[in-house]
């Protein structure tokens, strides 16, 4: 799965009709070719969109190269040529749009978590003197091999209850990790808003 954008960034209102352009085109293209393609958020203006965000699934599961080698046909500035609608006897007929490839919040290490990923040792509980203190090694030293988080619980009494917390804290610490990723795919998205090469375009389209 992939997915890109199709953007007028800080173009004009005919950079918007241009966007609307290029994903007519593309999803033709895609259609043509098998790629399975999903519109994931749009930010629509009344002269077209100002982005679009679309998902893409490779023709066959699995054939990430497929895809990849479909999408590399698209990457990069589109020109879009047509006189303005919008201001007639405007002398400029070509708009410039980008489409790019968007990181994902599942792109890099995203562990899910599983038992067998978990390696307990029991370990004795350290702390200040006194009754409440673990005499035994009731407390649990955990770590999740595929993300390396790791965790140490000596709160409760007995070994099984410190585990129970224990997986309970890598949970927390995976989603606080999956949220910080997905906050960061958000943040690279608004960024390119801002990144249009106006000129070298992958693809020339006609009309509006």
């Amino acid at each position: 799965m992939l997915l890109i954008q199709i953007t007028a960034a800080q173009g004009p209102a005919e950079c918007e009709l241009a966007v609307r352009l290029t994903l007519r085109a593309l999803l033709d293209d895609a259609q043509r070719a098998g790629v399975q393609t999903e519109q994931v958020e749009s930010l629509a203006t009344a002269a077209g969109y100002k982005s679009v965000l679309l998902q893409l699934q490779p023709p066959r599961p699995g054939d990430e190269r497929a895809l990849q080698a479909w999408l590399q046909g698209w990457l990069g500035s589109i020109q879009c040529i047509f006189p303005s609608p919008l201001r007639p006897g405007h002398r400029r007929k070509n708009w410039f749009v980008a489409v790019q490839r968007c990181p994902t919040a599942n792109e890099g290490p995203h562990p899910s978590l599983r038992e067998e990923d978990i390696d307990y040792q029991a370990c004795r509980a350290s702390g200040k003197g006194g009754q409440h203190v673990n005499t035994t090694d009731s407390a649990v030293h955990a770590v999740h091999r595929p993300s390396g988080i790791a965790v140490k619980v000596m709160s409760a009494r007995s070994q099984h209850a410190n585990k129970q917390l224990a997986r309970a804290l890598i949970a927390l610490r995976l989603a606080e990790q999956t949220q910080a990723r997905q906050a960061a795919a958000r943040q690279a998205r608004t960024q390119l808003h801002w990144q249009v090469d106006r000129g070298n375009p992958v693809r020339v389209l006609r009309g509006h």
